[in-house]
């Protein structure tokens, strides 16, 4: 049985359109209840900054509630506080009201299971299995009862500054902070400033309205020009979730979540305590692949996703991965891709080493490529069209072992990827447009 709803990274779609409505929040919260705690028992509730999280909060409060379970309610906080706060609390579960870099008019909800872990396919499943039934209301004996926990903030602060060692905080190095205006907006600042660094924030002041807005990890543009324009020795760009990081060295260029793995691998395993290969996904750059292998550092590819790259380090006993994107993952750390403890072991590796971001990504050199979007209005399988395939086959023969090419629907929006990597960058734009055009031709 396949998955409606729930996507790469929980459910997430238009505000207001289906299945993100206040009806649909209440019986998905219902219908997790049955599956997840079907006996009652306590869910931690954390969101972004988006206006609509007000209303999704209060509809999983209520179905939560109306199926017998406690509601902890968190505010305000990246995804990664929450997976660690479901744990801290001895929640059951944990809920994140978030469409991570999207704008705001999108939202989204996901589950975390109590030890912090995503959900598997196969309890999205069977949740989506429920949503067709009623919401429950048990009798007012055994109703659950919702509470604020105002030192979420505090206690996700502490928990990521006792991830470094003290003698390697980031004291005295400036550092521009860009939270997107979202989730993270008080805790990253609060973190870094607490350890002792010059923090220039921007970013930080959320309206509801403008989270992801010309900012954040996908659109470092201001941060690039924040580091030169203030003499800062790095920036720090999060997603409005909080689980994306992309970094911006002291002369502006842009060190992606690629670059951040190569770093953070080369940094362990000159010390020793690099654990099995690092996994990437289809989409990670070929440079890195490389460069992992000069050094003699495993590599391994997952499918597109967090949640798979997390499934690929468990298997192979990994503890080190992530996406371009900047989900990268430090299982040794926390139990799901997290922007500010990333960030800060990218900074302890420079106070270790005494060496700039710059020098310390110079090891890998990034191939082109190229990635187009082609909004295809409704989800499309690739499979299905000869077209597409012909035209996949006739790129590869042509890109031979100079490059790869990568088509994937992707799992969040409705729109086909196509990427195309290769030696020459002329070329990887050519080929990339060829194949879109043909992409949105048979769709």
């Amino acid at each position: 049985m396949s998955r409606e709803f729930f996507g790469t990274d929980g459910i997430r779609g238009l505000v207001g359109a289906h299945p993100l409505t206040a009806e649909f929040a209440l019986r998905l919260a219902s219908a997790a209840a049955r599956v997840l705690a079907p006996d009652g028992g306590v869910v931690a509730i954390g969101k972004d900054t988006r206006l609509s999280g007000y209303m999704f909060e209060s509809a999983l409060e209520a179905g939560f509630v109306a199926a017998g379970m406690d509601v902890l309610l968190l505010g305000p906080i990246p995804t990664p506080g929450i997976a660690y706060l479901t744990r801290e609390l001895n929640a059951d579960l944990g809920v994140v009201i978030s469409a991570s870099h999207n704008p705001y008019h999108d939202n989204g909800i996901k589950f975390f299971d109590k030890n912090g872990g995503k959900l598997s396919d196969a309890l999205e499943i069977e949740i989506e299995a429920k949503l067709a039934d009623p919401a429950i209301t048990r009798d007012s004996r055994n109703l659950g009862r919702a509470t604020r926990v105002d030192t979420a903030v505090e206690r996700y602060k502490a928990f990521c500054i006792s991830t470094i060692p003290s003698s390697l905080s980031p004291e005295d190095v400036k550092i521009v902070i860009d939270c997107s205006h979202g989730a993270a907006y008080k805790v990253a600042p609060r973190t870094l400033s607490d350890l002792g660094a010059e923090i220039v924030p921007i970013g930080c002041s959320p309206n509801g309205r403008n989270i992801n807005d010309g900012c954040g990890s996908s659109h470092p543009e201001l941060l690039k020009l924040t580091v030169q324009g203030v003499g800062a020795h790095v920036g720090i760009a999060l997603d409005g979730d909080g689980d994306r990081l992309i970094m911006v060295d002291e002369s502006g260029a842009v060190i992606d979540g690629d670059q951040i793995l190569y770093i953070l691998a080369n940094a362990r395993k000159a010390d020793g305590t690099l654990k099995g290969p690092v996994v990437g996904t289809l989409m990670t750059n070929l440079g890195l692949e490389r460069a992992l292998s000069n050094q003699g550092i495993g590599f391994e590819r997952a499918k597109v996703g967090d949640r798979y790259v997390l499934e690929l380090l468990r298997k192979t006993g990994g503890e080190l991965g992530g996406e371009a994107s900047g989900h990268v993952i430090c299982l040794d750390k926390t139990t799901t891709g997290d922007a500010l403890i990333c960030a800060l072991e990218v900074l302890s590796v420079m106070k270790a080493s005494g060496r700039t971001l710059a020098e310390l990504a110079c090891g890998m050199q990034r191939f082109p490529q190229t990635l187009i979007n082609v909004n295809t209005g409704t989800r499309v399988k690739l499979n299905g069209s000869k077209a597409i395939q012909a035209a996949v086959t006739d790129v590869e023969q042509r890109l031979g072992e100079r490059g790869r090419v990568v088509l994937r629907a992707s799992g969040t929006e409705p729109v086909i990827r196509v990427m195309v990597e290769g030696e020459e960058q002329a070329e990887v734009v050519t080929l990339a447009e060829e194949l879109a055009e043909v992409v949105r031709q048979a769709t």
